[in-house]
C-alpha cells in the first residue's frame, strides 16, 4: 500500500457518512490528517448515525475527527459549514468535494424536480463549497471533485446526473486557474462503476452486464478512488491542476 502523509492538515469531504466519501476521509485519517465528517441531516437520523461510525473509524488511527451536518446545496448552510471548520479546526487543507445524489429517469419521464434537485446538489454543490472554501483554504491547499464518467461519455436515464457532472469537470477547468497563484490545486477524479451504496439499486443482470464492458473485468473498489483523490492531494502532486482522471478499469 502506497503511504500517504497529511500530519497538520485539515479535510474536509463533503457527503462523507458513508460509501465512498467515508472509505475516502478514512484514507486521509490513516495518513495523519484532521478530519471532518459531513453529513446531511435526514428525518430519520440515518445519515448521523452512518457519520457518527465513519468518525468512530476514523479516531481509530488518533485523529481529531469533527462532525458536521449540512446540505451542500444550501449555499447558507454551507457558509456555516465552512465558519464551523474555521472554528473547529483552525483553517482548511484540503477539500474533497464527494456528496451527490441520483434520480435517474429517461428525458421523457424526468421531472423538473428530479432535473433540478440532481443539479442542485451535484454541481451547485461543488460551486458553494469550492467557492466559500477558497476563502478558508491555506495557500497550496487542495481541491478535489468527484465527477463521474457520465459527465464524459453520458448514460441512458442520467441527463441530470451526467450533465451535473460535466459542470463540475468544467468548473475544475476554471476554478483551477483562478486560484492557481496562490499555490492551490483544483482537480477532479472521474470514477466509472465503483462497488458503493449507489449500486444496490441495479438488478444483478444489470450489473453483470456492466462487468462484461469493462476491461479489467470487475467493478472498482471505493479504496481506489481514494487512492487517487489522496495522491491529487498530497504535496508532491502541485504541479498537477485542472485535471480530470477517469477511474474505470479502462471502460468508456
Amino acid at each position: 500500500m502506497v503511504e500517504y502523509s497529511f500530519p497538520g492538515k485539515v479535510v474536509l469531504v463533503t457527503g462523507s457518512s458513508r460509501g465512498m466519501g467515508a472509505t475516502i476521509l478514512e484514507g486521509f485519517a490513516r495518513a495523519g490528517a484532521t478530519c471532518v465528517v459531513n453529513y446531511f441531516a435526514d428525518d430519520a437520523g440515518q445519515n448521523l448515525r452512518d457519520a457518527g461510525l465513519t468518525a468512530e473509524r476514523c479516531r481509530a488511527f488518533g485523529v481529531t475527527v469533527h462532525v458536521l451536518d449540512a446540505d451542500v446545496s444550501n449555499y447558507e448552510a454551507v457558509e456555516t459549514l465552512m465558519k464551523r471548520v474555521v472554528e473547529l479546526a483552525g483553517g482548511l487543507d484540503i477539500l474533497v468535494n464527494n456528496a451527490g445524489i441520483l434520480r435517474d429517469r429517461s428525458i421523457r419521464k424526468m421531472t423538473p424536480s428530479d432535473w433540478h434537485a440532481v443539479l442542485q446538489t451535484n454541481l451547485d454543490g461543488v460551486f458553494f463549497c469550492s467557492k466559500l472554501a477558497a476563502e478558508i483554504l491555506r495557500d497550496n491547499g487542495r481541491i478535489v471533485n468527484i465527477a463521474s464518467i457520465a459527465g464524459i461519455v453520458g448514460f441512458h436515464g442520467q441527463a441530470n446526473y451526467a450533465a451535473a457532472k460535466a459542470g463540475v469537470i468544467a468548473l475544475t477547468k476554471v476554478m483551477s486557474k483562478e486560484v492557481a497563484r496562490r499555490g492551490i490545486t483544483v482537480n477532479a477524479v472521474a470514477p466509472g462503476v465503483i462497488r458503493t451504496p449507489m449500486l444496490d439499486g441495479l438488478k444483478a443482470e444489470v450489473l453483470a452486464e456492466y462487468e462484461k464492458q469493462i476491461p479489467v473485468g470487475r467493478v472498482g473498489r471505493p479504496e481506489e478512488v481514494a487512492h487517487v483523490v489522496l495522491f491529487l492531494a498530497c504535496e508532491e502532486s502541485g504541479y498537477i491542476t485542472g485535471q480530470t482522471l477517469p477511474i474505470t478499469g479502462g471502460w468508456f
